[in-house]
């Protein structure tokens, strides 16, 4: 069994545990947050708003209106950038038929999600990371095909989000798989999402992570008149949506009610985003998504993904699901001129930081294990390096059972550790770290009594 016993290790752990331990950055990525552009959003936006209406029951053969030009604009721009990737991102409409379901969709539907793939470089690392938006816009009445529907911010801001990150990172290499996504009908009922999640379950995807973003780019909220682009939240779910029945004994008996893949994926969004993002503090919120509504993720996690939604603070309800209109000198509707384009350069320029992280890192460490053989006021940790990976070491992290985030990272290229504090007052985890210094999702050991 080897222990810590380096001066270091010692000297992290005389302090109490207040703030995370700051990384430092990778180069190649704070390069790529620099290119996260303003203008380049707002003129994607722009398009999106021109084609008057995304409805996802709008027409799909006018070549300047609606759903279908939209969709093959979107398509173009990601096959001009996989020019620039030299064959590596590819780019295609994956479709489906839709019949009318007596809900929001009242005839058959040709639903198309646009795709494209930057392929990992790696042959054995199977995993895959996920950014969406959606594409489509809705009026006061979701039914309503032809009239104006801007969609500017939800989910413009998304969309634009997902185009940028595409421009940036299709020049670079990663070696897992990233997949961006503009699905379509959202507004209807989470439909393209809901197909693409499905898909990936029973084809097996080895997603790692989805990173929904809906409405990211506002300038303030309507009644309350706050204006906030310093923060954006991101929402998790706290115990699983799938086989919940399966792990509540377990998650119980643990007392990790707070720890699920979800969460545990907002924790290291906020770390990641906070270290290459100056001026924006990534604010969790304790909820798979706001009160009583849903969004793209859901899906995803409703078939054992991990996923969250990534959303502006403060929501103007004046410029979401609203007809164009002025009422008592007042202007309603999804229109650009209400938009920060700032304020969404720094959560695309957030949501780019992670993927790239993610992609650059190792896979997560395997059979990561807590020792529970015997009653102990320290705790043993063990793992097996990840198959698909090469890493130079590990980080042990830590965290109080009332702290949000993990508090301390302590570097060891072991694969066991002994902690000289108690598995009753703390979490842990085990993250790989590849040479560049990024770091994988977090794996939280299980009991070990087999010693």
């Amino acid at each position: 069994m080897n222990k810590i016993i380096s001066l270091l290790f010692w000297s992290v752990f005389a302090t109490r545990l207040y703030a995370q331990t700051i990384i430092q950055k990778d180069p190649e990525i704070a390069s790529m947050v620099q290119e996260v552009n303003a203008d380049s959003l707002k003129a994607d936006i722009a398009a999106l708003v021109s084609f008057g209406t995304r409805n996802t029951l709008s027409s799909t053969t006018d070549p300047g209106r609606g759903i279908g030009a939209a969709r093959k604009w979107v398509l173009s721009r990601f096959k001009e950038y996989a020019v620039n990737s030299r064959v590596h991102l590819t780019a295609w409409l994956d479709t489906t038929t839709l019949l009318a379901d007596g809900k929001r969709v009242d005839t058959t539907v040709l639903l198309a999600n646009v795709m494209a793939e930057l392929k990992g470089t790696d042959p054995s690392d199977k995993r895959i990371f996920i950014i969406s938006g959606h594409l489509d816009s809705r009026r006061s009445n979701v039914m309503d095909r032809v009239g104006e529907a801007p969609g500017a911010n939800d989910d413009g801001s998304g969309v634009s989000a997902v185009l940028e990150c595409v421009r940036i990172m299709s020049k670079h290499r990663f070696p897992a798989t990233i997949i961006f996504v503009a699905v379509s009908g959202e507004e209807q009922g989470l439909l393209g999402s809901s197909y693409l999640a499905k898909k990936a379950k029973s084809e097996k995807w080895n997603i790692e992570a989805v990173l929904n973003n809906d409405i990211i780019g506002g300038k303030g909220s309507n009644q309350t008149d706050l204006i906030n682009n310093a923060q954006v939240r991101v929402f998790s779910e706290a115990l699983p949506h799938y086989e919940l029945d399966k792990q509540a004994a377990s998650i119980r008996d643990r007392g990790e009610e707070n720890d699920g893949k979800s969460r545990q994926l907002a924790r290291y969004m906020k770390e990641i985003g906070e270290r290459y993002v100056d001026n924006l503090q990534v604010v969790m919120v304790y909820r798979t998504d706001r009160y009583l509504r849903g969004g793209d993720h859901l899906p995803f996690i409703e078939n054992g993904f991990s996923a969250v939604r990534v959303t502006e603070m403060n929501e103007d309800y004046n410029h979401q699901h609203q007809d164009v209109r002025k009422e008592q000198g007042i202007q309603y509707g999804d229109l650009p001129e209400f938009m920060d384009f700032e304020y969404l350069r720094k959560n695309t320029a957030m949501n780019l930081c992670n993927l790239a992280n993610l992609a650059k890192a190792p896979a997560s460490p395997e059979s990561v294990k807590l020792d529970v053989n015997k009653l102990s006021n320290t705790t043993h940790l063990s793992w097996k390096a990840p198959v698909a990976a090469k890493q130079k070491g590990y980080y042990v992290m830590m965290r109080e059972t009332t702290s949000a985030v993990w508090q301390k990272k302590i570097f060891t290229t072991q694969t066991d550790v002994e902690l000289p504090y108690s598995k009753d007052n703390y979490f842990f985890s085990v993250q790989s770290l590849s040479d560049s210094g990024n770091e994988s999702l977090p794996a939280i050991p299980v009991p070990d009594s087999g010693r």
